[in-house]
Parts: C-alpha cells; structure tokens; sequence
C-alpha cells in the first residue's frame, strides 16, 4: 500500500530492521569460514579473521548508535531504500541511512562474535583444529 506521496506502507520498526539485520549476520558467519578456506597461510589466515574481527566490532557500535540516532532525530519518518525518490530537503537522505546504519550495525554485532570463534578455531594451538593445518 502507498501514500499520497509514494512511501510504501507501513513503515519500517526498529524491531523488524533490527531482525533482519542479525539474520544476515548469522548468514554471513558460515560465508565467512568458507571465504578462510581460501587464504593459504594459516597466519594469513589468522590475521584476516583478527582483523573482521576488529572491523565488525568498530561497525558494530558506529552504526547501531548512529542508525538509533537517526532514527530518533527523523521522529517517525523512516524509509526503506526503495523509497528514496520521495526524498526531499538536505535531512531527508538520514531517512533512509537510519534503517541501513541499523541493519548494517546489527549485522556487524553477530558477526563479530562469529568472526572471533573463527579466529579461535584457526588459531588451534590450544585445539588442534582441522582448519590450522590446511
């Protein structure tokens, strides 16, 4: 359903975005082990999870606070990235960057702990890893 101005109906809940956002995080956490597989050096390999792992978390708190901050100067009129021709003024791009600085931030979040369960599994000097030796 859409409004008189062409936003698609009903809007966005922090819960929803929030929701989506962490299925795709847990999505990328397998993607993330098969991606490993392919760097051929086991400390190449330790390295490139440290790294998400840092990575993750910094996006992880930049955007929730920032997509929770956005959503909360907006007051309400939040959009989906579909509706981004109905976007009018200078503040109206942090309508839609809202719900995708949440849903990326979110997504950083589960990933993060995913990453560095990974990097523990790589590391396997305390394990003995199947992933250590390849």
């Amino acid at each position: 359903m859409r409004t008189e101005d062409a936003i698609i109906q009903p809007l966005l809940r922090i819960r929803d975005v929030a929701g989506r956002g962490a299925l795709y995080g847990l999505a990328a956490v397998p993607l993330l082990g098969v991606a490993s597989l392919f760097v051929g050096d086991h400390h190449d390999r330790s390295t490139l999870l440290g790294v998400i792992v840092l990575a993750a978390a910094f996006m992880a708190v930049v955007g929730i606070l920032l997509g929770l901050f956005f959503w909360w100067t907006c007051g309400g009129d939040i959009r989906r990235c579909r509706d981004w021709h109905t976007v009018t003024g200078q503040a109206g791009p942090v309508t839609v960057a809202a719900p995708v600085l949440l849903r990326v931030g979110v997504l950083a979040l589960v990933l993060c702990p995913g990453a560095f369960g990974l990097h523990l599994l790589v590391d396997g000097s305390e394990y003995g890893s199947w992933l250590y030796g390849r």
